[in-house]
């Protein structure tokens, strides 16, 4: 399923809270039962009883009804009528009940599904946002892709991560990964300190995991998931738009100027968390300044590992640069559209892999002359190519 915000929140009826209801404080309207105590036994009873009454109907007839006795062929007809009817009825009676229930389930998963992934707001500190969500697994709205931005007095902090696979273990990892993050963006000063919080939550997740699947392996096994990691992009981005990056197995974001189209650092990242131990010295790279009017756009690799019905590959770089060759970069939420309406048409709608894409624009006034930029950046030596030049491949999973 696809999950696409433009930077608006939900319905607030969909995750409402109640101050009225002592028994229920806090929690969504999605999850709380909405009948009254005294009507579940009344349901129950109708649930169990209208069936009966109709299998009684139908045993009377057969028992009672004289015409039920005759071997004729009119009576026969009848009586085949009869009990058509009612074993059409109790099907879609139960029909009805399992569509009922699937209906509530639904409910119940797209209220849990947004509080991991919670929408985001249209802006955070003078940068406009917009995401999309695709996921893998029919019937979900998230998958092992994470993402979140966060204004703190340090900056606007923002992730990008992409756990291994997909289904619910990938869901588990990066509910540990987010919830990791949305605290330590507030505690740590630096960039490095967010990022070795978040492998301390990786790490504890994973030994619970093993310890659920595990549990004659003892407390705390050695090894607790092999081959299990988590791709992490993180970015800070002060008040005056200057970037800083610490990434960890992931794609590098583009960097959309103008009709420009390049990648925001050629740098090598660090390896995944949970594959090795990250270095003793973090030092965060440092990514130039982002310009009123300029948009990030991060992505999962998913979308650059896509493919169409011959076996090729989905090139983000080209459909981006489609996207502000038709039209100039006025809002993120057009580019995130444009790019996954193509990314659709390129899988046929059934990609093998979730998909996540993130756009941030800065809309803050400029402080800087036009077009200055710091001359120690990560990214100059990529502004300087050509626009037509595709960076350079990532590590396929």
């Amino acid at each position: 399923m696809i999950r696409i915000k433009a930077g608006v929140p939900r319905r607030a009826g969909r995750t409402r809270t109640d101050s009225r209801a002592p028994g229920h404080r806090g929690l969504p309207t999605s999850l709380r039962g909405t009948s009254r105590p005294g009507r579940r036994p009344l349901r129950r009873a109708l649930a169990l009883g209208l069936p009966t009454a109709w299998g009684a109907v139908a045993i009377t007839y057969k028992l009672a009804c004289p015409l039920a006795q005759q071997n004729g062929l009119g009576a026969r007809a009848v009586t085949s009528a009869v009990f058509f009817a009612v074993g059409t009825g109790l099907i879609f009676y139960v029909r009805h009940s399992l569509l009922r229930e699937l209906r509530r389930a639904r409910q119940v998963a797209e209220a849990a599904q947004s509080v991991l992934l919670r929408p985001l707001p249209p802006r955070v500190d003078g940068l406009n946002l917009a995401a999309a969500q695709l996921s893998a697994d029919h019937g979900a709205t998230i998958g092992g892709d994470l993402y979140d931005v966060v204004a703190t007095e340090h900056g606007v902090r923002v992730v990008m991560g992409d756990a291994r696979g997909h289904g619910l273990t990938a869901i588990g990892t990066a509910a540990a990964v987010l919830g990791s993050f949305r605290e330590a963006v507030h505690d740590e000063a630096e960039l490095d300190g967010v990022l070795r919080r978040l492998e301390r939550a990786l790490a504890r997740h994973l030994r619970e995991r093993a310890r659920a699947e595990h549990p004659s392996a003892g407390p705390a096994p050695d090894n607790p998931v092999a081959e299990e990691f988590v791709t992490v992009l993180l970015l800070e981005i002060d008040r005056d738009g200057e970037v800083r990056a610490l990434n960890c197995g992931h794609p590098w974001p583009y960097l959309l100027s103008g009709t420009r189209v390049e990648p925001l650092a050629t740098e090598d990242p660090h390896p995944p968390l949970g594959l090795f131990p990250l270095p003793p010295d973090l030092p965060p790279v440092r990514c130039g300044h982002l310009q009123p009017g300029e948009t990030l756009v991060l992505h999962t690799d998913g979308a650059e590992d896509a493919r169409d019905a011959r076996g090729r590959f989905f090139s983000l770089h080209t459909a981006l640069s489609e996207a502000v060759r038709r039209q100039p970069v006025d809002a993120p939420q057009a580019v995130i559209g444009s790019v996954f309406a193509a990314l659709l048409q390129h899988t046929g709608g059934v990609p093998a892999d979730d998909i996540a894409l993130l756009a941030l624009q800065n809309e803050r006034q400029r402080r800087r002359a036009p077009g200055a930029r710091d001359s120690d950046t990560c990214g100059s030596a990529a502004r300087a190519r050509p626009a037509t030049t595709h960076p350079q491949p990532t590590t396929r999973r």
